[in-house]
């Protein structure tokens, strides 16, 4: 009888244990979730603003073509809907680069940048650039936190058992490290 209560007590304590770390799995799996989308968040506003300043640049830089579809292009590829969260972290980047050589074409033109209308926009392109990099921390941080609680023990093999896997961290590709390089050439 005593044998009995004390397997049943040595059951309950482990499936007790198993249920808490279950719990902090799901919270933390739903922090880098939520991380994600703080970072869509800030990905939609910067969509909604490239094609004004698209438009605004256009008018004055008629010969930067290029700029202009590629950057619409990887908009318009993000908005499709069809990407993993990876994915579309990697394309992500692809707009810095590009948003970069807009903003840096209009320095060759003191009538645009004189433009209430595109100072307007670009003030608020870094607003959304910061809020953006601000997201990407926390989205790096909840990550790290899941990442350490999937791969360690006891929690990996609650971890294993359940599905819960690894994130990738959001990290900067060789391209957006790189400076931007603008020719001028008409």
């Amino acid at each position: 009888m005593r044998s009995t209560i004390l397997i049943l007590v040595i059951f309950g304590a482990i499936a007790l244990f198993a249920i808490v770390i279950y719990n902090r799995l799901v919270g933390k799996r739903n922090m880098v979730r939520n991380a994600f989308s703080s970072i869509d968040v800030n990905l939609r506003k910067r969509h909604d603003l490239i094609p004004s300043l698209v438009e605004t640049v256009k008018g004055f830089a008629k010969h930067e073509k290029e700029t202009f579809a590629g950057l619409i292009e990887a908009r318009n590829q993000i908005q499709s809907g069809n990407l993993s969260e990876s994915e579309r972290l990697r394309l992500e980047e692809q707009i810095g680069p590009r948003m970069q050589r807009l903003l840096a074409v209009a320095e060759d033109y003191p009538e645009l940048k004189s433009s209430n209308h595109f100072l307007n926009l670009q003030r608020n392109l870094t607003e959304i650039e910061e809020q953006i990099s601000a997201a990407r921390r926390a989205y790096n941080a909840a990550v790290m936190d899941i990442n350490n609680s999937v791969e360690s023990f006891p929690s990996n093999l609650v971890a294993s058992t359940f599905g819960f896997q690894r994130h990738d961290f959001f990290e900067a590709t060789e391209a957006v490290r790189a400076p931007v390089d603008i020719d001028m050439k008409s």
